[in-house]
């Protein structure tokens, strides 16, 4: 077949050494002729192959503190001759350049470098020169040369070089070649972002794991997930994670991430239905299903310590998607494991959710930091002349982290560290703050004592009138309306605190 090509001789340097030498030996034994450099050469010299010298094959020494190795037409014709090119054969007859049909080469760990903290100086060392121009330039000629560009892809060059021996067809090449300019672009885009040093002066983003889902939001989507789901969690049992449980899970870490004390949470679509602050896992438990019996069906579990047996025995009870929790108690997946599709999660805490969001729009794509603001006491501004009670500054505190995580226009009822009701995602303020009254009131909880939580202010003092009806005793909200002061004034009048935190918390 004419894009059928052997391999004779294989260029090889790389960092990353581990799983080489099977390679190597096949290879040996179909013929391959090795050229490399510096600690590569004595590695497959050691392996008792022989190998050729880069400064053999080009004449010079490696220079610079070994800055330049394979910077020379001797190794670069070699790569990029086009083997049915006529005058491209001329020439590298003339200057005596043998063809290279494989390149194994991998990168100097930038990224490893600058996330150790290194210095700026070990860092710019780590920026790799001759490497880089390998891959591009193998590559390119990827019609007569195999690139192999990181060391995720020695297993397949492994499976093909055991299949067929060391010949390629087109196909095979331009998947090589493909993979390749992933590794280049990754790396340079790493680059880029570190001389950017978070100046956002264009948009590069790279990820290697790719995971393709079932489907995206709906089955006639479709969806893939970018990113190393496990460097964040251990799955311990249940059915594939879908596109959905994906942003459910994102949604629940950043929730429970906002909380100290002992907290369970339970969220549908992206928002808390119930959640609760306790001394025990039981008691946080109970709470947070009271909040939403009915939408605790199918929900995502979260929680911030281990889950005990006597807990774990009671979630047993309802059906679920997925439990996400720090550990989990002697006997506790005996329990949970006994239905086959729950997702059963364990948190990594070394690892934290990216710091930054992206959504594509138009023709383009947003990125804004992640909301992190954590308003405390210290940080709320009394409005009104009567100041919230301790217990509701506490509940206050608590209530605001949770509109934080709620579709706006949100509202959030809580008392005693337990949310009763939220309204949610709708297009009026008022109506979300009837919705959670209703809501509230459906489950059978008191308000009077409760507190309420605004994501942003009010223009007008109708949100305070209704919730003075409703019970609600002390409020927090962003200000900064025109307005504020009619709100503040029918609170006045009616015995009710205000705070302000100066933080708006929109969620789209």
């Amino acid at each position: 077949m004419e894009d059928y090509k052997k391999i004779k001789r294989a260029l090889v340097s790389v960092y990353h050494k581990e799983g080489l030498d099977k390679i190597l030996n096949k290879l040996h034994t179909e013929g391959v002729q090795f050229v490399s450099t510096g600690g590569t050469q004595k590695f497959i010299e050691s392996l008792g192959l022989p190998c050729e010298a880069v400064e053999t094959l080009t004449g010079y020494p490696s220079i610079l503190g070994g800055r330049v190795k394979t910077l020379h037409p001797k190794v670069f014709g070699g790569i990029l001759t086009r083997r049915n090119n006529d005058n491209d054969k001329e020439q590298i007859t003339q200057y005596e350049i043998p063809e290279i049909d494989l390149v194994i080469v991998d990168l100097y760990p930038f990224e490893e470098t600058v996330a150790s903290g290194a210095k700026e100086a070990d860092i710019i060392e780590k920026i790799d020169i001759g490497g880089i121009s390998l891959i591009r330039a193998a590559a390119k000629n990827y019609k007569d040369v195999v690139i192999v560009a990181s060391q995720k892809q020695y297993a397949p060059l492994a499976r093909l070089l055991e299949e067929k021996g060391a010949g390629t067809t087109i196909e095979e090449r331009r998947f090589f070649a493909k993979e390749a300019f992933a590794v280049s672009s990754g790396y340079d885009s790493a680059i880029f972002n570190y001389f950017d040093a978070g100046e956002g002066s264009a948009f590069r983003m790279a990820a290697d794991d790719v995971h393709v889902m079932r489907y995206g939001e709906n089955p006639h989507q479709k969806g893939v997930f970018y990113g190393d789901f496990n460097s964040l969690f251990e799955k311990l049992h249940g059915k594939e994670i879908s596109y959905n449980n994906l942003l459910d899970i994102d949604s629940a870490v950043t929730l429970i991430d906002e909380f100290d004390e002992l907290t369970f949470a339970i969220l549908k679509h992206n928002n808390a239905c119930g959640i609760t602050s306790r001394k025990t896992m039981l008691e946080a438990w109970m709470g947070a299903l009271a909040g939403d019996p009915v939408s605790a069906f199918g929900g995502i579990l979260v929680t911030n310590d281990v889950i005990d047996l006597e807990t774990a025995e009671e979630i047993h009870k309802i059906f679920f998607e997925v439990i996400i929790a720090p550990d989990y108690a002697a006997g506790v997946l005996d329990v949970l494991m006994q239905k086959k599709n729950r997702i059963i999660l364990k948190r990594k805490k070394s690892e934290a959710v990216s710091p930054k969001q992206f959504r594509s729009l138009l023709n383009g794509v947003l990125e804004q930091d992640r909301d992190t603001s954590i308003q405390t006491a210290a940080d709320l501004e009394l409005m009104t002349k009567k100041k919230p009670l301790e217990s509701e500054i506490s509940d206050l505190l608590f209530a605001n982290k949770l509109v934080k995580h709620s579709k706006s226009n949100a509202i959030t009822l809580v008392k005693n560290k337990q949310l009763c009701a939220s309204g949610i995602g709708q297009t009026s303020r008022v109506d979300a703050l009837k919705q959670a009254i209703e809501k509230a009131r459906s489950f059978n909880f008191d308000l009077d004592g409760a507190v309420m939580a605004s994501d942003a202010f009010f223009p007008f003092p109708d949100c305070v009138e209704i919730a003075k009806g409703a019970g609600i005793t002390a409020v927090i909200q962003p200000g900064g309306s025109v307005n504020d002061k009619l709100s503040v004034e029918y609170c006045d009048e009616h015995d009710i605190s205000m705070v302000k935190t100066g933080v708006r918390h929109f969620k789209h």
